[in-house]
């Protein structure tokens, strides 16, 4: 059977959690700002902003207004956190 595509976003939503996991990006570190993050990665700035919602989703950042996204949490130990069920928010 052929595995689907993933869209870019989960990609990259992908590799930031997998930089969390990893301690890259500890508890309470900054990502960084969206422009920088379109540079880093050579992505469009929507891919970008997508990802941050989707590690929101996840329970892995959250975003201040005027201040960035900020790590909150570590993915889940099973590697199903983007199918999780909200219940680690």
């Amino acid at each position: 059977m052929t595995e689907l595509p993933r869209y870019e976003y989960v990609k990259l939503a992908d590799a930031i959690a997998a930089d969390i996991a990893s301690g890259k990006l500890p508890q309470g570190a900054a990502l960084p700002g969206e422009r920088a993050m379109t540079d880093l990665h050579r992505v469009s700035i929507g891919t970008v902003r997508r990802a941050i919602v989707e590690l929101r989703k996840r329970g892995l950042v959250a975003t201040l207004p005027a201040k960035g996204t900020y790590v909150i949490g570590m993915p889940e130990s099973d590697g199903d956190a983007h199918k999780g069920d909200g219940s680690n928010v």
